[in-house]
């Protein structure tokens, strides 16, 4: 896989839950590439937001199955990330 941070973090993960880790613990949750390991996460963090990453823990989520009417689908699977940053840094998301 060709290093390029902007493949690497697709968006970042917006919820009640993300926002009380970041909040509380200086934890930031991001969608990241399925394919992507903790060091490639680790360094797109850090060359695109210019902050220290101290952990980094992943997950695989499930896609889930949907349905309008009669046409039965799925959700992709995707994997996400909760990135911790040194004390004192921060990601201004918005």
């Amino acid at each position: 896989m060709k290093y390029d941070p902007y493949r690497i973090i697709k968006r970042p993960v917006i919820s009640e839950k993300a926002t009380i880790l970041t909040e509380r613990q200086n934890k930031y949750v991001f969608e990241v590439a399925t394919d992507a390991n903790k060091i490639q996460i680790k360094k797109a963090v850090e060359e695109l937001f210019k902050v220290t990453v101290t952990k980094v823990r992943t997950l695989r989520m499930p896609g889930k199955n949907k349905r309008v009417r009669l046409q039965v689908g799925r959700t992709p699977d995707w994997k996400k990330a909760i990135v911790t940053l040194k004390q004192g840094d921060q990601i201004e998301l918005f």
